[in-house]
């Protein structure tokens, strides 16, 4: 016997607080999976990471917020460059960057459904990075994602990252985080 999936109008999906937060495909709120520290560090290190270009670049870094991808889809981004102005509570224009951790449990493949959505919204960049296999995906405005080894790099920016400085940065963050002691006691 299948079950039917309850469809909830677009107004109810807006006016209710997910913890942590869902996306919205359709009528269905779907789950995302997060909540991981490796997950967690790269999204902490990218926002870092990008504050340096957010003055001269018309774009503001912003980590699980709600991206409307059409009038019944909403995606919740790992991490994006929002394009400003950005009034709004929620993006409704199309980001110059997508990222999406993948979480333990992730796959590429699950994730490709998201990159084809931002894709189809005008999206030209989104960066796919898992931090379990060290390894980074970019694609372009086709949503096709493809192994990169060398450079991230969003079109049109300054912006351009070693992927292995990215692990590298993981690793190091990992590294002081298994440290006894490593916490700063001072006041």
């Amino acid at each position: 016997m299948s079950s039917t999936p309850v469809l909830l109008p677009v107004e109810e999906y807006l006016n209710t607080v997910y913890r942590p937060d869902r996306d919205y495909i359709d009528g269905q709120v779907v789950e995302r999976n997060m909540g991981e520290t490796p997950h967690s560090r790269l999204q902490t290190f990218f926002s870092r990471f990008f504050a340096r270009f957010e003055d001269d670049s018309g774009f503001e870094t912003l980590t699980e917020q709600r991206l409307q991808i059409g009038p019944t889809r909403f995606r919740i981004p790992d991490v994006m460059l929002a394009r400003l102005p950005n009034p709004d509570l929620i993006v409704h224009t199309a980001p110059l960057l997508c990222i999406e951790v993948l979480s333990s449990k992730d796959t590429v493949e699950r994730v490709q459904e998201r990159v084809d959505d931002y894709a189809r919204m005008g999206v030209r960049c989104n960066w796919v990075i898992d931090p379990w296999k060290r390894k980074a995906f970019a694609a372009g405005g086709d949503g096709i994602l493809h192994h990169e080894a060398g450079n991230m790099t969003v079109p049109g920016t300054p912006i351009a990252i070693a992927v292995d400085a990215i692990f590298a940065e993981l690793d190091r963050l990992e590294k002081r985080a298994a440290v006894p002691g490593a916490t700063n006691t001072e006041g």
